[in-house]
């Protein structure tokens, strides 16, 4: 009885363009079988600027093309079904006026947001209120409160979005950062389903 190679799917990947694509590249290969360090050097497709900027990998190809090459193997697959290849275009450095505009642009649409929000509520009243119960005085800018309120703010939203600059202050990932990896996990399940050769031929046939 042949011994059997488990291969997993990884869910995606990020290659250069005209990237050679390896089945170590796209899966982990582990068994006992000897073929396992050639048939994780066994190329499964060459990256073109048909594929454009993404490539699905489907995990019944990789079947087809190791049994093909190797017919008495027995392969078990684990994991993710296919495995989503991100072409990566050569990038241009970033213009330093274009990022000023949208440090800018976004800085003034927080500002906005938050005077709006504080406007609704009635912020300002609820200070003076809260300076009238402390003091007996009524006041329009109680400053002792407006002030430490917005330096609280700022910090709370350092503290909330975990970074400073560069900096993290601990392991724990970001809203921010699970917000990108929930899009990102949306992103390439969606582009396994439509953008999956396999399925489609299956569909059209």
């Amino acid at each position: 009885m042949a011994t059997p190679v488990y291969i997993r799917m990884k869910k995606s990947i990020y290659v250069q363009p005209e990237a050679m694509l390896r089945l170590k590249d796209v899966a982990r290969v582990t068994g006992q079988s000897r073929s396992v360090p050639a048939l994780e050097s066994m190329i499964l497709h060459e990256v073109t600027d048909k594929d454009h900027n993404i490539v699905v990998i489907d995990s019944f190809m990789v079947v087809e093309q190791v049994t093909a090459k190797y017919p008495q193997m027995e392969v078990e697959l684990l994991g993710p079904n296919q495995c989503v290849v991100h072409v990566e275009k050569v990038k241009k450095d970033p213009s330093i006026f274009l990022i000023g505009a949208i440090w800018l642009l976004l800085f003034i649409g927080a500002a906005m947001a938050i005077m709006n929000f504080h406007f609704d509520v009635s912020m300002q009243a609820v200070q003076q209120k809260l300076h009238f119960m402390l003091t007996g005085d009524m006041v329009e800018h109680p400053l002792w409160i407006q002030v430490p309120y917005s330096i609280g703010l700022g910090v709370g939203m350092i503290l909330f979005f975990n970074h400073w600059f560069q900096k993290r202050f601990n392991e724990e990932p970001s809203p921010m950062e699970v917000e990108i990896f929930n899009y990102q996990e949306d992103l390439d399940h969606y582009v396994a389903i439509k953008e999956n050769k396999v399925e489609k031929q299956d569909v059209d046939d």
